[in-house]
């Protein structure tokens, strides 16, 4: 029974790593993709560079959005809180009744 165990598991560990190869061998070559050279097969021709204009319409004031980050970050904080009490709970209860 051991010896099916460790062939499942060989086996398993086989096919991640073939999914992770695949994974691997599908994204490489938009990793490694580079523009057409022009047509005429010299140099392309120099542009200028386009001009860049910032406007700004609207958006969220700095406050608001150091506002949003701390209050979820208060709101995390008592979850943890909350949840860790329940694990401690029931881990108690458990260990009272065993």
């Amino acid at each position: 029974m051991n010896s099916i165990r460790r062939i499942r598991r060989i086996a398993g560990a086989l096919a991640g790593l073939a999914a992770v190869w695949l994974g691997l061998a599908i994204a490489t070559p938009a990793a490694f993709a580079k523009p057409a050279p022009p047509p005429s097969g010299g140099a392309a021709p120099a542009q200028p560079p386009a001009a860049v204009h910032t406007v700004v319409v609207g958006g969220m004031a700095g406050w608001q959005i150091a506002l949003i980050a701390a209050g979820a970050a208060l709101i995390a904080a008592a979850a943890a809180v909350l949840l860790d009490r329940a694990r401690t709970a029931r881990r108690s209860a458990v260990t009272v009744a065993g």
